[in-house]
């Protein structure tokens, strides 16, 4: 016996098959009246040792319970925060923002943005000469991010016309009314 199993340790196919064997024999001794190959009992193995393990855990809940291991819990009688009728598909992103305190953006959206409102920034401006700084700025920052090579998605914002931006912000006063 002891040189069968020497020599069976080295095949892995030999092994596993014995393994097999010796469990068909553990289960028949067992159940003596299931048949050899009887499929339902072998189906009903995964959902025996399933109901078992629910039952284990409704136990361990209760035991829990019965300590007051859930007395006093932060939200307790309370609506869950963040339960909404519309379904956010990003609420997993903002929930993680939110619980580890992130700040800053991507430099690229960032910019994105800034492009986007750049416009009524400039038109908060009273002097042309204010409103060339911010578009300076503005296209500093752009060439900045180009540059540096953080990862993230790529910096597609243009930078944009000093002049042209000018001649702009005074075509938008003129038409408020504001010389």
């Amino acid at each position: 016996m002891f040189r069968r199993r020497r020599a069976d340790q080295g095949d892995p196919a030999r092994r596993a098959a014995q393994y097999q064997v010796d469990r068909e024999v553990a289960a028949e001794a067992a159940d003596p009246d299931a048949e050899a190959g009887d499929t339902d009992r072998v189906a009903a193995q995964p959902r025996r040792r399933m109901d078992d393990r629910a039952l284990w855990v409704d136990t361990v809940v209760d035991q829990a319970i019965r300590r007051g291991e859930f007395d006093d819990l932060p939200l307790a009688g309370k609506p869950i925060p963040g339960l909404r009728g519309t379904h956010d598909p990003d609420w997993w992103l903002k929930n993680l923002v939110e619980r580890e305190q992130i700040t800053g953006v991507l430099p690229a959206a960032q910019l994105r943005r800034d492009d986007a409102e750049l416009d009524e920034t400039l038109d908060r401006e009273p002097e042309e000469k204010r409103v060339r700084e911010v578009v300076e700025e503005f296209n500093a920052r752009v060439v900045d991010a180009r540059r540096q090579l953080l990862g993230g998605p790529p910096v597609v914002t243009p930078t944009r016309d000093v002049e042209r931006e000018v001649q702009r912000w005074r075509e938008r006063r003129r038409a408020r009314g504001i010389f």
